[in-house]
């Protein structure tokens, strides 16, 4: 992950939304004494995280999670179509 200090953080504040869309890692390390001590993200990684922490924290959220996951890895898929003929579309 990328690091700045917090004084290189501070001196370019504006810079830092053009600098997070070109980071591979989508986020920055701000550091304190060599320490890290905070991360900078975009405002959609943010939601995302967010998102997916409320999923996690909810039991049939998890659990749908998981069965989807096993579904793709047992290739139970449905293909688009066939979900139009289900809902009569």
């Amino acid at each position: 992950m990328t690091q700045l200090t917090i004084s290189e953080a501070r001196k370019g504040f504006l810079s830092l939304p053009a600098r997070l869309a070109r980071a591979p890692e989508r986020a920055l390390t701000i550091t304190r004494h060599g320490e890290p001590v905070m991360a900078v993200m975009s405002a959609d990684l943010f939601e995302s995280i967010i998102e997916m922490l409320d999923i996690l924290g909810d039991a049939e959220g998890t659990a749908a999670l998981r069965e989807s996951i096993e579904d793709l890895k047992r290739g139970r898929l449905v293909d688009h179509a066939a979900v139009g003929r289900r809902l009569g579309l």
